[in-house]
């Protein structure tokens, strides 16, 4: 119980994190982007030359995959004990899906953002990203053992 506990915990702050995120308006959230651009230019990288000067919309939607692709794998890590696999990489990436879309309407209610069907694609991108990677992972590691997707997985 209380790891079941833990990890929920774990979904409900990175679900918090993301939130405060998309709660920064515009020209904050392009100083983040700033920022680590500013860290690659430290280490001798320069993004916008290596870009063309979309090193700073690259940045922020790299943001949005790892961001989702992170909540994919925590919803994933809270579901797993309680559905199949399948069921558990349904659920999971219906509720990434969701949890994207309300966060783009959210922008549309903060200074200098908007929302964007582009960004819940990218995002929904992320978890589709996890799924498969835990996916393959899954089949390797229980590919001798005759292993088939709607068992349980431990």
């Amino acid at each position: 119980m209380k790891k079941r506990y833990i990890k929920w915990t774990m979904v409900i702050i990175w679900a918090i994190v993301i939130f405060v995120f998309s709660s920064q308006p515009g020209d904050i959230s392009n100083g983040n982007n700033r920022f680590i651009l500013d860290m690659f230019m430290k280490m001798g990288i320069n993004l916008d030359a290596i870009t063309g000067n979309k090193a700073d919309f690259i940045i922020r939607k790299a943001a949005h995959f790892t961001e989702y692709f992170i909540f994919y794998l925590l919803l994933y890590n809270a579901l797993i004990d309680d559905f199949y696999l399948n069921s558990t990489l349904i659920i999971s990436l219906i509720m990434t899906f969701l949890y994207a879309s309300t966060d783009e309407f959210h922008q549309r209610y903060v200074s200098g953002r908007g929302p964007a069907v582009r960004d819940v694609v990218i995002d929904v991108s992320g978890g589709v990203v996890c799924l498969l990677i835990i996916y393959i992972r899954h089949y390797i590691r229980n590919k001798k053992k005759n292993y088939r997707f709607f068992k349980k997985p431990y």
